[in-house]
């Protein structure tokens, strides 16, 4: 009986109907959530003594930064767990996290080089955070252009879900890229061993900022889950029984 709840994690009406409940319960924090810290990160935090009003970007790069790490871990986590018990479900979860994950890749980069041109006086710099960041958006990609090449979608979710898998030793090379090598990047000033560096006005924005990112992510993986749900059993009869409903 114990494990009855895990069963029916494995079971696509289930899941699709729990997402389609749970969706607005994480999507309105999340809107509520990222607004309170937009307005607490731009307009109620002092600048920063060094960089001036130039810090505030950190309010998108550094939640976008935590979440492509967070989701990639989310999708190879999925990834194993289809490969260990064979759960489509599972598959699904993974493939709906790559688009996520891939576009706070991105916004994460982009929001990195326009902080950094300022700071450092440049772009891009092959420094150790940003490029295996960039190498992280590569993996992303590779596993979705993976699963488009091969027709057959048990193989390509078994292909897919074994780069996933692998792919997972770039996550820590990441987060302790900046105290392994020397680096460009500021160290961390939040997610550290001792007390963050930053102030209680800067910090508690920050905190809300990258909560509501993660609500939003839970969120939109449930709208896609179910998309990919449908997809994946529009020939089953419960769908058309979901659907006329």
């Amino acid at each position: 009986m114990s494990w009855t709840w895990f069963h029916r994690l494995a079971s696509p009406p289930h899941i699709y109907r729990l997402a389609q409940r749970l969706t607005p319960w994480f999507a309105w924090p999340a809107g509520a959530l990222i607004l309170a810290a937009l307005y607490g990160g731009l307009v109620l935090a002092p600048p920063d003594y060094q960089q001036g009003d130039g810090f505030r970007i950190i309010y998108m790069h550094a939640p976008s930064a935590w979440m492509s790490l967070m989701v990639y871990t989310t999708m190879a986590v999925a990834a194993a767990v289809a490969l260990i018990w064979r759960m489509k479900v599972a598959h699904a979860v993974a493939a709906s996290c790559a688009p996520i994950g891939a576009s706070f890749t991105i916004a994460a980069l982009v929001t990195g080089s326009l902080w950094g041109e300022p700071m450092w006086g440049t772009w891009w710099e092959w420094d150790p955070r940003l490029t295996s960041e960039l190498i992280l958006l590569f993996l992303y990609l590779g596993y979705m252009g993976l699963r488009g090449a091969i027709e057959d979608p048990q193989r390509a979710d078994r292909t897919s879900a074994v780069l996933a898998v692998v792919g997972i030793v770039n996550v820590p090379i990441i987060h302790y890229s900046v105290t392994w090598w020397n680096s460009l990047h500021q160290a961390p000033s939040v997610m550290r061993l001792g007390k963050p560096t930053l102030s209680t006005p800067m910090l508690v924005p920050l905190l809300m900022m990258m909560l509501g990112f993660t609500l939003f992510f839970v969120a939109v993986l449930l709208v896609r889950l179910r998309g990919e749900i449908l997809v994946r059993e529009r020939s089953a009869s419960w769908i058309r029984e979901v659907l006329s409903t």
